[in-house]
């Protein structure tokens, strides 16, 4: 009886996503019409308002479902959509300045760099104010805001300068407890990957790396902060240091910001510095709705012109084809492998430009997409534009290119490779009273199975297949970058290097973000128009719900049948999906502070 109502409760809640999904599709696909029926138009003297808080993704993605994370607007918007549309605000005469909204922001800090520089570009090419203003502003926040012309904070709100940290999580102790065995292979004496789960605290090389990478881009930070207020790097350091901005008078005292305001007060100051009167209205515009209007005329460009494929990775790397599901932030091989052979044998494709922003993953994977970048660079140009990661496997699949261009605050190189496979006899037998017994063929017909150890010949096997992986990493590397196999030895071992440590060490070539990269393919295919081939293919929302219906039903089902255990299930695929597999990837996605 008990399975009869999970089945039926099953089969009720797939009806119910099933009707919820057919009613979104009506209001999206009613939407889509008003949204394309009513044009967007710029007025005069309209301050272009950029979010900080809003989410900020590799490529563009469209959902005519709006949540609440984006405040209503169904456009989540692309890095490189953003950098154009504030080059193309810069000679818009419509646009009188750029308003910054500061908050809790949370990007990595190579797309905050990237954003940062086009407001310094915006500034330079059309003599337009940046103005920004918050209740609160995160550090990260304020380093892009710190190029404004005007600096404003709520009174009663507050600015972060705390300087930087890394946390990091030790499982050991947990596993001891529960007697389990990882069962651990790596090369590398950096590639703290399976830290987590063989120490319980920080190894000195991986200390070692941490500290020199951190320091690189705190510095980093504070130069760009004095360079833009005026300010010396040691005094903002001991700023740091002592706690010294706890409210923002202080920072006001301190000259970090330009003035206290509450929002009404920072909309009079909009309008005095449009030279509106208090009776006139304040025009404003979002980006995402001033991307509408302008979109149709920056695609123009270079129509009918040959083309350059830019090719977002975004995400952990897989192997096969990515599920169809809404969620796109994968960077699966046999998909890849698809687009890169697509633009390599399209003629009018002259250069391809993959934009990295990647932690790495399976080995196996990226040494497939690497083999498909290698041909293509036979025929024409690749170049490589790095984003907050290009670490592990998202630097294999980056070396073969014949110029890599990333940020001062880019982590990247991590060398290295691991495989785990976890002995949980003990925990089944000790904790749960479950044993296993069996028959086989052969000796190393059952290896691998988690409920015994790995033989002393199997763990031979295994370290011999991860340094196997490591070899051919380093002599991927040695050929892409014409670096001696033992300097890349020397530059390897698992190490984190920043961008700019990665462009002193021959890692990486220059410091640059997506249009330099772009504009260095165009060089290299003598190109002087061209217009842009994305990939992944942008396909209709429509579209890729309907794909991922069928993953939604089960999906539905495994979430009545194990409830709150669904969230633990999802990690366990995760883990299963590594096991036994070699990886070249980080270990975390850092969040900072």
């Amino acid at each position: 009886m008990k399975q009869f109502f999970r089945a039926f409760l099953a089969s009720l809640l797939a009806l119910v996503v099933f009707s919820l999904l057919v009613v979104f599709l009506l209001i999206g696909m009613l939407s889509g019409v008003s949204l394309t029926a009513k044009k967007v138009t710029v007025q005069p003297n309209s301050w272009l308002v950029i979010d900080l808080t809003k989410p900020i993704m590799e490529q563009q993605q469209e959902n005519p479902f709006p949540v609440p994370a984006t405040s209503g607007e169904t456009t989540i918007m692309g890095l490189h959509n953003i950098v154009s549309a504030i080059h193309w605000a810069a000679k818009d005469k419509r646009v009188g300045g750029i308003y910054l909204k500061l908050g809790d922001a949370h990007p990595g800090f190579a797309t905050d760099e990237e954003l940062r520089n086009a407001l310094i570009d915006f500034k330079q090419m059309g003599h337009k104010p940046i103005y920004a203003y918050g209740d609160i502003a995160s550090q990260q926040a304020y380093y892009v805001a710190s190029v404004a012309d005007s600096i404003f904070l709520n009174p009663q709100g507050m600015l972060e300068f705390r300087g930087f940290a890394v946390r990091l999580a030790f499982l050991k102790g947990l596993l001891d407890k529960l007697e389990i065995e990882p069962q651990i292979f790596y090369d590398g004496k950096y590639k703290s990957a399976t830290e987590p789960f063989r120490v319980t605290h920080m190894t000195e090389a991986n200390r070692q790396q941490t500290i020199s990478f951190l320091q690189d881009f705190y510095q980093h930070f504070l130069y760009g902060i004095g360079q833009a207020r005026g300010l010396d790097t040691t005094v903002l350091d001991r700023y740091a240091q002592e706690g010294a901005i706890r409210r923002p008078a202080d920072a006001l005292r301190l000259h970090l910001i330009s003035g206290l305001k509450y929002d009404d007060q920072m909309q009079q100051a909009l309008k005095d510095a449009m030279q509106i009167g208090d009776d006139e209205k304040l025009h404003t515009i979002s980006l995402t709705s001033y991307w509408k209007a302008i979109a149709d005329s920056v695609h123009a460009q270079g129509a009918g012109q040959p083309s350059i494929a830019l090719i977002y990775a975004q995400g952990e790397i897989v192997n096969g084809r990515a599920d169809n599901t809404l969620d796109n932030a994968v960077i699966a091989a046999d998909d890849y492998v698809k687009w890169i052979r697509k633009a390599r044998k399209d003629d009018r494709v002259k250069a391809i430009v993959l934009r990295v922003n990647s932690p790495g993953g399976s080995a196996l994977a990226a040494d497939k997409i690497w083999r498909e970048l290698y041909l293509a660079r036979q025929q024409k140009p690749v170049v490589v534009s790095m984003g907050d990661y290009a670490a592990s496997g998202g630097y294999y699949i980056s070396c073969e290119a014949d110029s890599i261009f990333l940020q001062p605050n880019t982590l990247t190189g991590s060398i290295g490779v691991f495989a785990i496979i976890p002995n949980l006899q003990k925990f089944f037998q000790n904790k749960l009273g479950i044993t296993f017994d069996g028959v086989k063929t052969g000796p190393f017909a059952d290896m691998g199975t988690i409920d015994q150890p790995l033989t002393e010949l199997e763990k031979q096997w295994m370290q011999a297949q991860v340094d196997s992986v490591y070899a051919i990493f380093c002599q991927r590397v040695a050929q892409g970058r014409n670096l001696p196999l033992s300097v890349v030895d020397s530059l390897a071992q698992g190490r984190v290097w920043s961008g700019l440590a990665a462009v002193q060490n021959g890692l990486a070539d220059r410091i640059g973000g997506i249009d330099d990269a772009l504009q260095c393919a165009a060089r290299m295919a003598h190109l002087k128009n061209y217009r842009l081939e994305e990939y992944p293919p942008v396909k209709n929302i429509i579209q890729k719900i309907l794909e991922s219906f069928d993953q939604s039903l089960a999906n539905a089902s495994l979430k009545v049948k194990l409830g709150d255990y669904y969230t633990w299930y999802q990690q366990w695929m995760q883990l299963q999906q590594q096991m036994g597999n070699v990886q070249a990837r980080l270990p975390f996605w850092l969040i900072w502070p």
